[in-house]
């Protein structure tokens, strides 16, 4: 289950959590889920362009966790999903793919299309966060970040996969 506490616009994530330490520590007692988030100010900051957005925050001291992305996340946990990434992230053919946790390298292709499930062969793996440091596939392999997988392999949340397959 997720909790979301909606906290006064002037009120940071963590104040709120801790406000309600004894809430807080009874639901995460339970494996439940719970975050602060300021809902009127996250409105507000959501008719804003991004860079807006987060010009206002970094002015007046608004915390990442306590946007509404936190909510996003905390739904994924509760509902045991990930997302995977293929394509290349500086092009349009970049997507982003969610699936169970769980799930394998061959799984996570036929959600893509079954004819890439089905002639799987083997899959390239990085991380989103070192390929956009790098800025390219062949940059995370000449720094052996790019691995080869099989299709057992288990897909982590911000993987980017490159699936070889026949057909």
């Amino acid at each position: 289950m997720l909790f979301v506490l909606n906290t006064d616009d002037d009120q940071s994530a963590a104040a709120a959590l801790e406000q309600h330490a004894n809430f807080v520590e009874w639901a995460r007692g339970r494996g439940d889920q719970v975050v602060a988030v300021a809902a009127r100010l996250e409105a507000e900051l959501a008719a804003l362009e991004p860079e807006e957005a987060a010009e206002f925050r970094a002015e007046f001291g608004a915390d990442e966790a306590g946007t509404l992305d936190v909510v996003l996340r905390a739904c994924y946990e509760v509902l045991g999903y990930i997302t995977f990434f293929t394509g290349d992230f500086r092009s349009s053919e970049s997507r982003a793919w969610q699936l169970p946790r769980g799930w394998t390298a061959k799984q996570a292709a036929g959600r893509i299309h079954s004819d890439i499930e089905h002639g799987f062969v083997r899959a390239q793996v990085v991380r989103v966060d070192d390929l956009i440091e790098l800025g390219s596939f062949h940059a995370a392999r000449e720094k052996a970040l790019l691995r080869t997988e099989g299709k057992d392999y288990v897909v982590q949340d911000a993987d980017v996969i490159n699936f070889m397959h026949t057909g």
